[in-house]
């Protein structure tokens, strides 16, 4: 099986070619051929966070959100409300970490409780990965949540650039800003430890979703591979993830069997059901 030299794709997730003898998925050939200018992303991050005086970020209580939150509070010196779309399978531990960093820091939170049932229950029935239709829900409900409270933009924690640029227009005259833009792990990490931030025990590259351990196995024992392979892909491409600790995220994952149990009986699935 051909094997990408630069990220971790295979096969199996991407179109995979030999250039001047170096094996290279799509992706990566993209990559090197409009390779993203990474100080000028960061410039223009910077120049963008000097004109937001005010902004919901979009906490979930996970790792990421909670470095974007920090950020937004105490380096841009940013009027934030964090705001949480609990879909219905957020991780208890994801809930407390969110409550326990917003009295930290000083930032109010509101959480906004719907039912995802609908995509978490198509998922893994079909051995398909929730987690775009998740995301895009998740973001049309901010943006109007932004919009009836006259908010302009809405900080993420997501690590990786729009193409080239650290945001993206919405319609309505919101800007999502990816606030960790081209930020690695480890730069991640060193804000947690400055933070009651406790890192949660769930299955997946997850710390705040019960849904992402169960719908990896399903769609494992379908596909042969995980989901996300193509996404933590582009975080080794962009430099921000070592193909060692990548490989780790993208195996097969164990779930605590307390944690798939739940999810079965909440979505009223039977294990087993629906794949093969």
């Amino acid at each position: 099986m051909l094997k990408c030299s630069l990220c971790i794709n295979d096969e199996r997730t991407a179109k995979i070619k030999i250039v001047d003898g170096r094996s290279l998925c799509k992706e990566c050939l993209n990559y090197l051929a409009h390779k993203p200018d990474k100080e000028k992303i960061k410039a223009e991050l910077e120049e963008l966070m000097r004109k937001v005086d005010k902004a919901i970020v979009a906490f979930s209580g996970g790792k990421d959100s909670t470095a974007a939150l920090y950020l937004a509070k105490e380096k841009y010196n940013v009027d934030v409300e964090a705001v949480m779309i609990d879909h219905g399978f957020m991780a208890r531990e994801a809930i407390e970490n969110a409550k326990r960093i917003a009295k930290h820091l000083d930032v109010p939170l509101t959480i906004l409780h719907y039912d995802y049932s609908d995509i978490f229950r198509e998922a893994l029935l079909k051995g398909k990965s929730p987690c775009k239709r998740c995301s895009s829900r998740t973001m049309e409900k901010l943006r109007k949540y932004a919009l009836k409270k006259g908010v302009k933009y809405i900080i993420t924690g997501h690590e990786l650039p729009f193409g080239h640029h650290p945001y993206r227009l919405m319609s309505g005259g919101i800007v999502q800003i990816r606030l960790l833009s081209l930020m690695s792990e480890e730069e991640r990490f060193e804000i947690l430890r400055e933070l009651p931030f406790k890192l949660p025990e769930l299955a997946g590259y997850t710390t705040n979703c019960l849904i992402l351990g169960p719908a990896l196995k399903r769609y494992y024992e379908k596909h042969g591979y995980s989901f996300e392979t193509r996404r933590i892909a582009a975080l080794v491409r962009h430099g921000l993830l070592s193909k060692e600790k990548a490989l780790k995220k993208v195996a097969k994952p164990k779930i605590p069997e307390k944690i798939e149990e739940e999810v079965y009986e909440r979505l009223g699935i039977l294990q087993g059901e629906g794949l093969f």
